[in-house]
């Protein structure tokens, strides 16, 4: 039995190379979704205006000015408010503290201190090297939060499954364009060990020649022969099934974060109505969480109640000269003020009065009763 066993030792270890090899992750493939579904979603929110607005006009002062243009010293407005976004995609949520040169500043690392009653508090935060040695109270920050729930186990579940499958073809596919040959050594050459030793680094060095050059010439040895066996085919994978694995994940992630695949990929087909979707169910509903956030923390109860709030004017995927005949006809109509219109449309509000009164231009008339049984008497 014992020779049994000894016999087969190498045939069994083959086996095992077999049952141990470990799939690939490829992580990149996680990173590169998420970084491509965050960074367009940044993008968009990034072109946003923040506005502070007074009863029925607007303010430029040093909160606009921070939101707008320099929020610290080594940020602008666009790529701060994108690392806000990234941030609450990858993260969950965000928080931007203000330093006490008013300086709006991302924190890298905090700790949240939830309370039922009293008001929770955020400790050890850390912005790049730096850590704050003082707590921070809810009502001191801009504390944003993305969903109820981690977005991250979603992601991991996701590419836990297409991980592995993009891992398998992946390889399936380098074992069959893989160049395999054969060496043939003579009985007397192979007993020599400074020979063979030769001919080994001879091998690494057709090996060698073969991974970096197009063309290469192998030249014959006494006693040594190589054949080369091409593991070519139309059999396994082939390219495009894994770059259907790749957009797929990238389609399940974009689908989760609520990007229609189409603007993802660039499809011109529906695009007004698929940017339309994307505004109204993901832009919008992300600029009333930082419009919140900002209205309960930049500004008092009365404040607000008198008509001083942040508001946020997104960018827009349209512009005046294709809204121009339906603003007409609103006006023409009589319907709306050209005020009210402008108000519609994100613009301040002109202080020509001729612009707050109603017009109508069509031929517009109050229907009259008509009088029946010919003459009046």
């Amino acid at each position: 039995m014992d020779a049994i066993f000894k016999r087969n030792s190498e045939l069994g270890f083959i086996y095992d190379v077999e049952l141990f090899q470990d799939t690939s992750t490829r992580v990149h493939m996680k990173r590169l979704a998420i970084e491509t579904c965050a960074s367009f979603l940044g993008r968009t929110i990034s072109q946003s205006e923040f506005r502070i607005r007074k009863g029925r006009g607007f303010e430029k002062d040093e909160l606009y000015y921070r939101l707008n243009v320099r929020p610290n010293k080594n940020m602008t407005a666009s790529t701060f408010w994108q690392t806000v976004i990234e941030k609450l995609i990858y993260d969950n949520e965000c928080l931007i503290i203000q330093a006490d040169d008013e300086d709006l500043l991302i924190a890298d690392n905090f700790q949240h201190n939830s309370y039922a009653v009293l008001e929770d508090t955020f400790s050890k935060v850390k912005i790049k090297e730096y850590e704050f040695k003082r707590s921070f109270k809810q009502n001191e920050v801009l504390h944003l939060r993305y969903r109820n729930e981690s977005l991250s186990p979603l992601i991991d579940g996701l590419f836990a499954d297409y991980g592995d499958l993009f891992g398998r073809i992946l390889n399936s596919q380098k074992r069959k364009n893989q160049i395999r040959g054969t060496v043939d050594i003579e009985a007397q050459v192979a007993k020599n060990s400074d020979t063979l030793e030769k001919l080994q680094t001879f091998i690494d060095k057709i090996y060698k020649a073969f991974g970096e050059k197009d063309i290469a010439i192998v030249p014959q040895q006494p006693g040594f022969k190589y054949n080369e066996n091409s593991a070519g085919g139309n059999g396994g994978q082939s390219v495009e099934e894994i770059n259907k694995v790749t957009n797929g994940f990238l389609d399940q992630v974009a689908m989760a974060i609520g990007i229609p695949v189409s603007l993802l990929h660039g499809d011109m087909a529906d695009v007004e109505k698929q940017t339309k979707n994307f505004m109204m169910f993901t832009v919008n509903p992300l600029l009333k969480k930082i419009r919140d956030e900002g209205n309960s923390k930049f500004f008092s109860k009365d404040d607000y109640l008198d008509g001083k709030k942040l508001e946020i004017k997104p960018i827009s995927y349209l512009s005046l000269f294709d809204l121009a005949n339906d603003i007409d006809k609103l006006i023409s109509s009589g319907a709306f003020t050209g005020n009210e219109i402008r108000n519609e449309v994100d613009y301040e509000k002109s202080k020509d009065p001729m612009l707050d009164k109603h017009f109508i231009t069509k031929n517009y008339q109050e229907m009259q009763p008509t009088t029946e049984g010919g003459e009046e008497k």
